[in-house]
């Protein structure tokens, strides 16, 4: 009965984290007689706040294959560099076959992606994003390359420091200061 307990108490203070299933598939593996059929799942956890992870489950039941996707997404949660509601700069990246641009938005745009790229950025915190997919539709490919784009991000000042200019120039243009876009007469 204590140990019952102990489980619970380990259970309760999780943090309160976006968990989404993305993507629930049925696989074969082939056998002496006939197949065998397992159940894989993609979960995509995150806090909303600039931390966010993937986890594949496979199991013969749905509910175990969700659980432990849950569980892998929450170890493999990465740090994100966000600039306010959106990226700090433009991103093409290729994973396997699938490719996607991410691309900043002004403030009020809203997340324009579809399926699984939205979960993971939604789940990171990025509320304002361009997103086009350019290769495969395999959901999980495009799922690790938003993934890989968003844990290659560089924050402005670093950028700037990269590339011989000042912060300004390199931030999107809604976050510059207006002095220098006055025309002078």
């Amino acid at each position: 009965m204590a140990k019952r307990q102990e489980k619970r108490a380990d259970i309760e203070p999780r943090d309160e984290l976006d968990e989404r299933v993305v993507s629930i598939s049925r696989v074969a593996k082939v056998i002496k007689g006939g197949r065998r059929f397992a159940f894989r799942v993609v979960v995509v956890a995150g806090d909303n706040k600039g931390n966010v992870g993937v986890g594949v489950g496979k199991s013969r039941g749905v509910p175990e294959a969700i659980r432990k996707a849950t569980e892998r997404a929450r170890r493999a949660m990465h740090p994100v560099k966000l600039s306010g509601t959106t990226i700090p700069h433009e991103v093409t990246v290729k994973y396997g076959g699938a490719r996607i641009m991410l691309k900043p938005a002004s403030p009020g745009t809203g997340v324009i992606a579809g399926g699984g790229v939205r979960a993971v950025l939604e789940a990171a915190g990025v509320r304002d994003i361009l997103t086009k997919s350019l290769g495969s539709s395999n959901q999980l490919n495009m799922i690790r390359a938003t993934l890989t784009g968003l844990e290659g991000m560089k924050d402005p000042e670093m950028l700037a420091k990269i590339r011989n200019k000042q912060t300004e120039e390199v931030m999107p243009f809604w976050r510059r200061s207006h002095a220098q876009q006055q025309p002078q007469a």
